[in-house]
């Protein structure tokens, strides 16, 4: 009867009455030596410039799909943007170091079973990640139920989405969008890329640097850590227009008689000032634009003299009010 092998780890099941004077050796090298490899074999894969790297595996000999740890080696972006690392469709767990270089953040490696739903492996040459294989698709083993501390940098190259609370006592970089429902706490720099939403308090206690839109739904608390904005420098013009969307602080140098344009992309309770600075020969005049709103209806004049600094704080009380209150001759 001839040898058949097992559904996952393929190995080997002699035949009744089979191989009787090597019937010893098969079972050390065709069970034994590679349930060891399933259990604790570490094997490292190379990827090249191929865009599909297929895992060997063999019925009753060494493979690298059977060892339960896999570290990845090589280089993407070159030729392949991005690399399937595929797997047989046999039910089995992996640990996975993948030490691959990339050219851009885009170019990633996914290990899947052929054809089916795949996990986009993160980078690290120190982590590694856990993964299971369901006989159909490879899915993440890493989800945590309850809280996440983290000791050290945290690089989140995809969505993430957090309903617990999480507490970074390292750098936070995040390079798409970030949902917290729960409580989150940053020790030290935050930089988020993509859209924040935070449903709950958010405490800073290093720099916050959001590159895109950030949505507080709870209360914010900065410990000893600033909150400030750049100055945008508005060309001078005849009709000085402030882009609201762009920042909430301004400053023109005027180099003849102005008029203040209405702001555009104005949100009802923006808040902001503009400074309007004399240029070294002053003497201009500052008109303004229906839409803003002085106290007892009468405009301020703007200090003629040369150099002579002018600050005008703004509050936007709708889309066509926004009130504002001009401060002379800062010195």
């Amino acid at each position: 009867m001839a040898s058949t092998y097992t559904t996952n780890l393929r190995l080997t099941k002699q035949g009744d009455g089979d191989n009787p004077n090597s019937w010893g050796q098969i079972l050390n090298d065709g069970v034994i030596s590679l349930a060891d490899e399933a259990i604790a074999g570490y094997t490292t894969v190379s990827i090249g410039s191929a865009a599909t790297v297929n895992l060997t595996a063999n019925d009753g000999a060494d493979d690298q799909s059977r060892s339960a740890f896999l570290e990845i080696k090589g280089s993407i972006g070159t030729v392949a943007t991005s690399i399937f690392l595929v797997v047989p469709s046999n039910t089995k767990s992996y640990s996975i170091l993948n030490k691959v270089s990339a050219n851009a953040d885009s170019n990633v490696v996914m290990m899947r079973v052929a054809g089916n739903t795949g996990v986009t492996l993160g980078r690290s040459s120190t982590t590694f990640q856990h993964v299971v294989c369901d006989g159909t698709s490879i899915r993440s083993a890493n989800l945590l139920p309850n809280n996440v501390c983290i000791a050290d940098n945290l690089f989140v190259g995809n969505n993430a989405q957090i309903a617990g609370t999480v507490t970074v006592a390292g750098a936070g970089t995040f390079k798409a969008a970030v949902s917290v429902e729960g409580t989150a706490k940053f020790n030290s720099t935050v930089t988020v890329s993509g859209a924040a939403n935070f449903k709950s308090t958010v405490t800073v206690e290093g720099a916050q640097v959001n590159k895109s839109t950030i949505l507080l739904e709870g209360a914010v608390s900065l410990d000893d850590a600033p909150v400030h904005q750049t100055i945008t420098t508005i060309a001078d013009a005849a009709s000085i227009v402030m882009n609201m969307a762009t920042n909430n602080q301004f400053l023109v140098t005027l180099g003849g008689n102005r008029t203040l344009a209405a702001p555009t992309n104005l949100t009802v309770g923006q808040t902001g000032h503009i400074y309007c600075i004399q240029n070294s020969g002053g003497g201009h005049t500052l008109g303004y634009n229906s839409v803003f709103q002085f106290a007892g209806g009468s405009d301020p004049v703007a200090t003629p003299a040369g150099g002579a600094v002018n600050l005008l704080v703004f509050s936007v009380r709708a889309t066509d009010k926004v009130d504002a209150v001009m401060v002379n001759d800062l010195k």
